[in-house]
């Protein structure tokens, strides 16, 4: 993936997937959980300020080894939600009447990690 998000200096909010994009799909069935290139890094550097919101169809059994391994990590998070459909995730939102685009969305292939995509903060956004 090559990917690079223009942001403003903001506080941002960031919904990310679990199974495929931050870790090995379906790992934690087949054993232990493992990062996937760039997304450990990736999750370190985002700012204190920002929501971190980790959505994953995984059930709700999984819950406590899922969060011990996020804590083993020192990954820092404001919610994480167990049991999401396997279906589509739709964000809508509105538009800044300055023009400040509010939402993005950043698909990555099954198991690629993060490595590829830069995140910009952009002074005058």
């Amino acid at each position: 993936m090559k990917e690079t998000i223009r942001l403003s200096t903001l506080s941002h909010t960031w919904i990310l997937d679990f199974d495929g994009t931050l870790v090995e799909h379906n790992g934690y069935k087949t054993g232990e959980d493992h990062w996937l290139p760039g997304a450990k890094e990736f999750l370190s550097n985002i700012p204190e300020t920002d929501y971190v919101l980790i959505l994953t169809a995984r059930e709700k059994e999984s819950e406590e080894k899922t969060v011990a391994f996020l804590k083993k990590h020192h990954i820092r998070y404001d919610d994480i939600k167990f049991a999401m459909p396997m279906g589509e995730r739709i964000l809508l939102n509105d538009s800044k009447p300055s023009g400040l685009k509010m939402s993005y969305a950043v698909e990555c292939g099954r198991n690629e990690g993060l490595q590829g995509l830069e995140v910009i903060i952009d002074e005058k956004l």
